[in-house]
């Protein structure tokens, strides 16, 4: 009787089979998790980009000045002037590393065994990328020493002052998003926090802010609150019936519990971005026009293996990496908003 074969299953090959499977949907997954890459990504405003120092977005930030009424023969404003610039955004990367030990090899040699081991860790892997992909979406960019994703804290800051993109926001007030501050805020009526009040306060201050970020036919089209905020302006409809649910109460697809605010002529998405283990920061609300905000993943780097095996010399195992570099970007931080407090 002839010996039983044993059956033995190359570890590169499965990982490289399985981490090129995955990362086909990975980025999908992954915008598909974050209620703000899930509407930019609907609305076509994730824009790979595919080399250079930079990532490069050109801007319009003044009118043309020689616009002039006149009469017969009257000599023209033929002037020059300056109407474009460009914001300059750094590239960022990120990276998560799948290894597996030479006795976990031989542990799961069979080919069954191997591909459920390493299932199991390219999942975690993804589950891993998509909370800091997450997390870094509402970040300032100075996490990591300076190394994550400019997120909403940098593009639509709470305090507008800094540089954003090389431009320095104190100088150029039109590269400047809105801020309101809802414990020292007043305009009118509007004054004091809406966090402890009553779920009325909540409606004018996101009146006060889709006005004064309405621009002609621009406008809020995605606005996303915390659990507080997002209470708050669910209490509130209540008891007027107001709630909109025309698309399943979702948004971008993705399962995100959504409602519908009407303000400034145009209807927005209020997305709950918080739940449990949300990474909005507390008692804050965004106020997007997605029309201007893109995600911006390298075309040859968007959850991409890179390289083959690696091994160290004093150490039995073998690891694969997969990388992620891009940014997040904007073009325009004038018709953006949040309110905090």
């Amino acid at each position: 009787m002839a010996s039983p074969q044993v059956t033995t299953v190359d570890w590169g090959d499965v990982v490289t089979t399985t981490l090129e499977n995955r990362s086909k949907t990975l980025g999908d997954n992954i915008t598909n998790n974050n209620a703000l890459l899930a509407v930019l990504k609907k609305k076509g405003r994730e824009k790979p980009w595919s080399g250079g120092r930079e990532i490069v977005e050109e801007l319009r930030y003044a009118q043309n000045q020689t616009f002039m009424w006149y009469s017969g023969s009257e000599f023209l404003n033929i002037s020059l002037n300056d109407t474009m610039t460009a914001a300059r955004f750094p590239i960022k990367q990120a990276s998560i590393a799948i290894a597996i030990s030479g006795l976990e090899e031989l542990m799961n040699s069979g080919s069954e065994a191997m591909l459920n081991l390493i299932e199991e860790r390219v999942e975690t892997a993804e589950d891993t990328f998509w909370n800091q992909m997450s997390a870094g979406i509402y970040s300032d960019g100075t996490g990591w020493g300076g190394k994550q994703i400019n997120g909403l804290g940098l593009l639509v800051s709470k305090s507008p002052t800094g540089l954003v993109g090389g431009i320095n926001q104190s100088t150029s007030t039109w590269w400047q998003n809105l801020a309101i501050n809802s414990t020292t805020f007043s305009s009118g009526s509007l004054s004091g926090t809406p966090t402890g009040g009553t779920s009325g306060t909540m409606i004018p201050y996101m009146n006060y802010a889709t006005i004064n970020l309405k621009r002609n036919s621009d406008g809020v089209d995605l606005i996303v609150a915390d659990n507080n905020y997002y209470m708050l302006y669910l209490n509130s409809l209540q008891p007027l019936q107001r709630i909109d649910s025309d698309d399943g109460n979702t948004e971008g697809g993705a399962g995100f519990t959504s409602l519908v605010y009407m303000g400034a002529g145009k209807k927005a998405r209020v997305v709950l971005d918080g739940g449990k283990n949300g990474q909005i920061p507390a008692n804050t609300m965004y106020f997007l026009n997605t029309d201007y905000v893109y995600y911006r993943p390298s075309s040859k780097r968007n959850f991409k293996v890179i390289g083959g095996d690696r091994n160290n010399v004093n150490q039995d195992a073998t690891i694969r990496i997969m990388g992620w570099a891009g940014n997040l970007t904007a073009k325009n931080l004038s018709l953006q908003g949040v309110l905090f407090q």
